[in-house]
């Protein structure tokens, strides 16, 4: 915990932005709103904002937020000279939706089928009806070439320029905005994709990826899967990057922009731009890594992520100041909780886990009348009913409104006032049916949601090993702190904290991660037959692009640091373990060590070892990283101890009569203070609803620390 503070009395924002400052600017574009964040690096003091997505032409709702947010903080474009850092769900709205540019993907004579065959794995063995999604690139923009490169990375067949010209003259005639180039075997030697893209990209003029560059690792599925993705994606970044950095320039802002990664890492625009498919996890990756900063301010050994935006909901479990990293995900799944039915993709990401459960999550009545909440979600355009902008349907938000849990008149701080009528409407419309009245249906919906959402976090828990219970949760996002007590009891947790910018902290989360990114490249061999020349060789190479990518996003050489990891198993087996093995400008271990560290990960998890068989080596790792800057917010709390605001009736639970329940501004409450709930605490951007049975006191910090008193 952070040590007290003295209350700040406010200060024009003229007279701060004449002070010396390192304004820091952070931009995260979510399905419903688009936050903004100002940080000034040298007194510590943060102004953030709202505002509703525009999914049509997502850079309208940026240039509002950012346009609004200045006019705010009393700063000019040229203030700020540092790196402008950018998360973004585009990549992965584009993907769900459907909504991507017009790819083709070149592969060897004989594999045009694979994203069709897939692995041959049914997610699901007793469905005959059994759906798969199609593929990004349908069947009739895949093309073959006549090339061959054999798994040590000799070039057998190159490609000749009749079959290249072929190809390019197809690919035209498809009228194709973007090209992936994924051959057999280019893992261990990306000559001939490159010898196609070059070639591709001269004749066609559109932008071409390779796998070589994008996913260098065996496993040819997941390998054209992702190199598709990312071919898919890219007519959609590239033109937003480019005309978001146009209007940078045009307003004299003088910081150039960084991309977050899925990793939780960030990369220039530039770099972003050439793999979209790293971008996917963007935003919820963010808020992880905010969270890991958080747990390490608190002392938290565990802390759960509970992030609920307005269109899904993410959770994430932080060990010893960590997020988890997992070396493949899949992404636009049919079935939320089906491994197997999205697209598996090879980038590295923040192990979290992601549903349709958000302030704009619709609830309907299935096949057996039975009440549902998402994952359908009314975005921002029309929004939940309450938002006045011609939705129809009930959401989440329209529930919490209706339970009294949101003030229809202090959303946004009374900047977008809801409209309670067209909730009430919305909410009859699903009540009738239902045979109950609003307030109970809606009190169905904020259930049911809760119940989703701790349910989701628990499987995830669970298949990481963990155990959730008694965990302190860290509740974000717009919707999160209101729903943050009543998930925690269902997860048996007893400690939830509602951070200052709780609302915005994804954004926040931007401003503390590092430079990185992570590199892999399979080459399959047992650990025995690898020589150290060999070895070096390949690390040299991720090293050298490491280095570049960082020193694309402004970082000093001496700065970047390395750390190294290897892919295990044994001989004949077909999955393996990750072992990272230590930092340093070499590889730091033995072949001995490595063998033990492999022998102890593979006890741990599966309770044995298997002795006189020899082990080998798939996929070789390396992350590249610069520390971020440090920064110390400036706390935000009142100068006393408030009393409340106001009161209104409330609802929490069904069945249960309306309490009345006093509203607090949260910007009022004074260090120590302490609540006891029922209570209402209202921010401009969001609400913590502190449940019955829960008391809060107001830490140094400002973030509100919840413990729960009745089991």
């Amino acid at each position: 915990m952070a040590e007290p503070v003295e209350p700040v009395e406010p200060v024009e924002p003229v007279e701060l932005a004449a002070r010396q400052s390192d304004w820091r600017l952070a931009v995260d574009i979510g399905g419903t709103f688009t936050d903004v964040v100002l940080l000034d690096a040298v007194s510590g003091r943060i102004v953030v904002d709202k505002t509703l997505t525009t999914p049509a032409a997502p850079l309208d709702g940026v240039r509002t937020g950012v346009s609004r947010l200045l006019a705010k903080a009393g700063v000019r474009p040229e203030d700020i000279t540092a790196p402008i850092v950018h998360a973004t769900t585009l990549i992965t709205n584009a993907l769900i939706e459907g909504k991507i540019g017009r790819a083709g993907v070149v592969t060897t004579a004989g594999f045009g089928d694979t994203l069709l065959i897939r692995s041959e794995h049914r997610y699901d063995m007793y469905d005959l009806q059994i759906e798969f999604p199609d593929p990004p690139v349908p069947r009739d923009r895949v093309f073959e070439v006549t090339e061959r490169t054999d798994p040590t990375g000799h070039v057998a067949v190159m490609p000749s320029a009749d079959d290249l010209a072929a190809v390019a003259a197809a690919l035209r005639q498809q009228r194709v905005e973007s090209v992936g180039v994924c051959l057999i075997n280019s893992y261990a030697n990306g000559a001939n994709e490159r010898r196609v893209a070059e070639y591709l990209g001269r004749e066609l003029g559109v932008p071409v990826c390779i796998s070589a560059e994008i996913s260098p690792q065996i496993r040819e599925y997941p390998r054209m899967m992702t190199t598709a993705c990312n071919a898919a994606t890219m007519p959609v970044i590239g033109p937003y990057l480019d005309e978001l950095q146009k209007w940078l320039a045009a307003e004299g802002f003088g910081g150039s922009v960084l991309m977050m990664l899925s990793n939780g890492g960030v990369v220039s625009a530039d770099d972003a731009a050439k793999s979209p498919i790293r971008l996917v996890e963007s935003g919820p990756a963010a808020g992880a890594l905010a969270g890991s900063w958080f747990a390490r301010r608190l002392g938290e050994d565990r802390l759960l992520c509970f992030d609920m935006g307005g269109t899904t909901a993410k959770s994430c479990l932080i060990v010893n100041g960590e997020p988890e990293l997992t070396n493949s995900f899949e992404v636009a799944r049919m079935y939320r909780f089906k491994k197997g039915s999205g697209f598996p993709v090879s980038v590295p990401s923040v192990d979290l886990v992601e549903i349709g459960a958000g302030g704009g999550s619709q609830a309907r009545l299935d096949e057996l009348g039975l009440l549902k909440v998402g994952p359908e979600s009314a975005g921002a355009d029309p929004g939940p009913a309450c938002y006045g902008r011609g939705g129809s349907k009930p959401t989440v938000t329209d529930a919490d409104l209706e339970l009294g849990l949101l003030d229809a008149g202090f959303f946004l701080g009374g900047d977008m006032a809801l409209d309670i009528e067209a909730c009430r409407v919305a909410l009859a419309s699903l009540a009738s049916p239902l045979g109950l009245s609003q307030s109970d249906t809606a009190a169905g919906i904020h259930e049911l949601v809760n119940e989703n959402m701790a349910a989701s976090a628990r499987m995830h828990a669970v298949e990481q090993g963990a155990d959730l219970r008694g965990v302190t949760v860290l509740a974000f996002g717009g919707a999160g702190p209101v729903h943050a007590c009543g998930v925690a009891e269902l997860l048996e947790s007893t400690r939830v904290v509602f951070p200052v910018n709780a609302s915005v902290l994804s954004a926040f989360g931007t401003l503390v991660s590092p430079v990185r990114i992570d590199l892999a490249r399979s080459m399959v061999r047992p650990l025995a037959a690898v020589t150290p020349s060999e070895r070096d060789l390949l690390l040299d190479e991720l090293r050298g692009e490491g280095r570049r990518v960082l020193a694309a996003a402004g970082v000093d050489d001496a700065a970047i640091r390395f750390r190294y990891g290897v892919d295990v198993r044994y001989l004949g087996q077909g999955n393996e373990i990750t072992l990272w093995v230590g930092g340093g400008d070499r590889w730091p271990v033995t072949d001995a060590q490595v063998s033990d560290l492999f022998d102890a990960d593979y006890r741990r998890i599966y309770g044995l070892t298997i002795p006189d068989v020899g082990i080998e080596t798939v996929t070789w790792r390396l992350s590249a990283w610069a520390d971020a800057k440090h920064v110390e917010p400036l706390a935000r709390v009142g100068a006393r101890e408030a009393s409340p605001h106001s009161s209104r009736p409330v609802r929490f639970s069904r069945g249960a009569p309306p309490t009345e329940t006093p509203v607090y501004r949260r910007l009022e409450l004074g260090v120590g203070q302490v609540v006891v709930g029922p209570a209402i605490i209202e921010e401009r951007e969001t609400t913590a609803v502190i449940r019955p049975g829960w008391v809060v006191a107001v830490a140094a910090d400002g973030s509100l620390i919840a413990e729960r008193t009745i089991a």
